[in-house]
């Protein structure tokens, strides 16, 4: 008679062990070029899976929109999105969370930037953009296409395939600077930490490309987890992966994003880039 407990309790323990020693997975939206991201997140993956205890893995994507369906069908766990891809992802699997930020991403900004064949200059004041060339980032970036493209409709009143001569997706912002750097479009809307990071690397060349507009701020990028992680991981899980990205330390690791350190999120503060995708069309 104790051979189905002791059946049972086999079962038990290999269902705790397969739940235990799975791979947890991340990926991130591809905003920059390939060896940068991998860079990044390798480094990424190292650390958790120090601080979480079980063999955690990058996977990268090739869109933004390749890192939503990831999250959607749990090739993977957790994600560092967007403003947009963040509430993309979130509506799509309910019950995930935004639970990290980076402190920059409270308050976050798109440079608009400009070849210098064009003349425009630093302004203030929103620029005159009319009969230019004009190229956004990925189409579902945050700060390269969803932020950018409400702010000319606000200041211009109409969509840009009516203020610009000819609309581009380069689709991340390293191609963004590039393009209009070599005068393939003449303006271009690019995130600020990108050509900050650029700028200081010495990738810029300021005599041929130059930032004429800085936007309002606007809350952005965030690490969402999909629900079900504790179930799968563990209970417990979800809060301790938290608690490890909060206490991301190092400051190597941080320069790579970069970001000064990473606070706490919630799904509410990402409401206002809800709103505006839903303003602009980009979600109903």
């Amino acid at each position: 008679m104790k051979t189905l407990p002791y059946i049972g309790a086999l079962c038990l323990s290999l269902f705790a062990s397969s739940v235990y020693s799975a791979t947890f997975t991340f990926t991130a939206i591809p905003d920059e070029n390939e060896s940068q991201l991998r860079t990044r997140f390798d480094k990424v993956a190292v650390y958790l899976e120090k601080e979480l205890g079980v063999e955690v893995k990058y996977v990268p994507v090739k869109s933004y929109s390749a890192a939503v369906t990831a999250f959607r069908n749990n090739q993977v766990q957790l994600a560092w999105f967007g403003g947009l891809s963040g509430v993309q992802a979130r509506r799509l699997v309910p019950g995930s969370e935004a639970i990290a930020q980076g402190y920059e991403d409270q308050f976050f900004k798109s440079y608009f930037i400009a070849h210098h064949s064009t003349g425009l200059e630093p302004s203030a004041n929103f620029p005159a953009l009319k009969g230019q060339t004009f190229t956004f980032g990925s189409k579902d970036s945050t700060s390269g296409r969803l932020m950018p493209q409400f702010f000319i409709e606000r200041n211009l009143g109409k969509k840009p395939e009516e203020v610009f001569k000819r609309v581009g997706f380069s689709g991340d912002h390293s191609r963004t600077i590039t393009q209009v750097q070599a005068g393939v479009y003449q303006v271009g809307a690019v995130n600020y930490k990108v050509w900050e990071t650029a700028l200081a690397d010495g990738k810029i060349d300021t005599t041929k490309v130059k930032v004429i507009w800085e936007s309002p701020v606007y809350p952005d990028y965030q690490w969402t987890v999909r629900a079900g992680v504790d179930a799968g991981f563990g209970a417990g899980f979800k809060a301790k992966l938290t608690a490890a990205l909060l206490n991301m330390k190092d400051a190597d690791l941080l320069a790579s994003f970069p970001r000064q350190s990473f606070v706490s999120a919630e799904n509410s503060d990402y409401e206002p880039i809800e709103n505006v995708a839903k303003t602009i069309g980009m979600l109903d």
